[in-house]
C-alpha cells in the first residue's frame, strides 16, 4: 500500500523538474570580427560561447559615427547571422558553421541560430 506515497513523490519530482527553467543556450566557440577604434586602427573583436537566439549589438560598432565592423568569422558551432544596423535590423547574411565573410561585409549586429 506504499503506492499512493511513491505515485505522489514522482509527480512532486515531475512537477519541480517542468517548473524550473531551463538553462539558457549557447553557441560553443569563437565569433570574431574587425572594426577600427576612436584612433582609426583596426582591432579584433571576439565573441566566446555567445548565447544563441539573442541579438548582440557589437559595442565597437553601435554608434553611426564609427564604421562598421567586418571580415566575420564564425567559428561557432551554430549559424550567424550578421546585420548591418544594431539591433539585429537591416540588410542580414547568414554565416554557416566555419564561414568566413570578406572586408566588404560590414555589421553591427548578430544573431546565433
Amino acid at each position: 500500500m506504499r503506492l499512493r506515497p511513491t505515485l505522489a513523490a514522482a509527480v512532486g519530482a515531475l512537477t519541480l523538474l517542468v517548473a524550473l527553467p531551463g538553462q539558457a543556450s549557447a553557441a560553443e566557440g569563437t565569433f570574431s570580427y574587425v572594426y577600427h577604434d576612436l584612433e582609426g586602427d583596426q582591432r579584433v573583436g571576439r565573441l566566446v560561447d555567445p548565447e544563441s537566439r539573442e541579438c548582440i549589438t557589437l559595442r565597437e560598432a553601435a554608434w553611426e559615427f564609427v564604421p562598421p565592423a567586418h571580415t566575420p568569422r564564425n567559428m561557432t558551432n551554430s549559424s550567424a547571422t550578421v546585420f548591418t544596423d544594431v539591433d539585429c535590423e537591416g540588410d542580414h547574411y547568414t554565416l554557416r558553421i566555419g564561414g568566413l565573410g570578406s572586408e566588404r561585409l560590414k555589421l553591427r549586429s548578430v544573431v546565433f541560430s
